[in-house]
């Protein structure tokens, strides 16, 4: 289940792949390798309403699978294609027939072997050949076999090495599997060996990790380990993730779950990172967000108030967005919580908020302001009450804010008047003025 750790092209590296622009599907695609590139390309062609960028998935889809064993899965694309791009993307019975037969081949030598390696009890040979068999599984998209003999290699496992790599196969299945709650389980089995994860392996179990809670929508937990993934990553996960999922996942959590001191603390970097020498407190994640400026600076929008951009962004990156394997499911949950933050965001500075001037800021209309922020008020978000008439929006304890404001003042009147009355007894006394009671005669 090994990838070839070859580094990113410049280009790979600089080009944005998720942009308010049509999504570069041939780009795109060029970010994974193995199952989870047909997995996606068969899942763009089918969310997808552009029929040129359905029909150009599904030919990439394709060639793919014709790299590889999977006869199943070719069979279904090439029905999802039906005919519309040529004889050439046609039902290939010959080269399914030479699959088939190959396959038979291969799984009567493996068992073979592993009937042997049972015969003399070579722990560490029925270990490579339960792990061979779930390669095969693997291949042939029997993902259920894959995953149970990947399992069955811990029994045979003698060091903490072998079991990691029980543990990354188990969790790749279980990713193209959609189970992740066995994902969260051999996350948890793996960083065990503390002492035996290099950088890498750390951030695919992080990565990993981060899409179970992303699964589960626990879209806070799942915002820190994106943003704990260390850039060692690179392509080297390229069979689940891609570096700019990491940036766009990562951020979008953050943005929907994390308050503003969070926030600070993880993006600092986008105001000083080109203007001055001070230190990051992420730097990790800034090299994720410079693959992906339209994340980096729809966040920065966020943070600097500047709303209607921040949401004009998210709404360019939406469209692409829906076509993403993982996120697409949680991409109206996300939007609404950036959008909800943003509205409490605005208002909790004030004690009074003009609804013309709200609704203009969010780009919607005086109607649509009030209605998402009587949500909010009802839902105990924002304390608050709106004067439907006027149409402006008064916080629920103006008063008291008001009179907490006058006591502050009347505080300083007195601190000023007390202070000046200390200075002057002071100077008289310097200058020997004595001061006697007045006596009547």
């Amino acid at each position: 289940m090994d990838t070839d750790d070859e580094p990113l092209s410049e280009q790979q590296q600089r080009k944005p792949i998720i942009s308010g622009e049509q999504l570069d599907i041939e780009a795109y695609a060029g970010l994974y390798t193995g199952r989870t590139k047909i997995s996606r390309l068969i899942f763009i062609a089918d969310k997808c309403d552009i029929v040129s960028m359905k029909l150009e998935a599904l030919r990439m889809a394709y060639d793919e699978i014709k790299k590889g064993e999977n006869t199943q899965l070719f069979r279904e694309v090439v029905q999802k294609i039906n005919g519309r791009l040529g004889s050439d993307y046609g039902s290939d019975v010959s080269w399914t027939s030479a699959v088939v037969r190959r396959a038979e081949q291969r799984k009567e030598k493996l068992e073979s072997e592993l009937n042997a390696y049972r015969t003399n009890l070579i722990k560490e040979s029925i270990r490579m050949g339960y792990n061979d068999f779930g390669d095969f599984y693997y291949a042939q998209g029997a993902l259920g076999d894959a995953f149970k003999n990947y399992v069955r290699t811990r029994d045979y496992c003698t060091t903490a090495t072998h079991i990691i790599h029980m543990c990354l196969n188990a969790i790749l299945v279980s990713i193209e599997m959609g189970q992740f709650a066995h994902v969260t389980s051999y996350v948890s089995k793996a960083e065990q060996n503390k002492a035996d994860l290099d950088p890498i392996t750390i951030a695919k179990l992080q990565c990993a990790a981060g899409l179970a809670h992303l699964e589960a929508k626990r879209y806070k937990l799942a915002a820190r380990k994106f943003l704990e993934t260390a850039p060692e990553l690179g392509n080297n996960y390229s069979e689940v993730i891609a570096a700019q999922d990491v940036a766009t996942y990562g951020g979008l959590c953050a943005l929907a779950s994390f308050d503003r001191s969070e926030l600070k603390a993880i993006l600092t970097f986008i105001y000083y990172y080109y203007s001055t020498a001070k230190v990051i407190d992420n730097i990790n994640f800034r090299n994720f967000l410079e693959l992906v400026p339209e994340v980096r600076e729809l966040i920065h929008d966020f943070y600097s108030s500047h709303y209607a951009s921040c949401l004009d962004r998210l709404g360019n990156l939406k469209a692409n967005l829906l076509l993403d394997i993982h996120l697409h499911d949680h991409v109206e949950t996300l939007y609404t919580e950036i959008r909800n933050k943003a509205l409490i965001q605005y208002t909790d500075p004030f004690v009074s908020v003009d609804l013309n001037m709200m609704a203009n800021a969010f780009k919607t209309t005086v109607a649509g302001i009030q209605k998402e922020l009587e949500a909010l008020i009802t839902d105990n978000q924002i304390q608050a009450r709106i004067d439907s008439h006027n149409k402006i929006l008064y916080a629920r304890h103006a008063d008291q804010r008001k009179a907490t404001f006058q006591r502050v003042l009347q505080t300083g009147v007195e601190f000023d008047r007390d202070v000046r009355a200390m200075l002057l007894r002071a100077n008289l006394m310097k200058h020997d003025y004595n001061f006697k009671a007045s006596r009547k005669i």
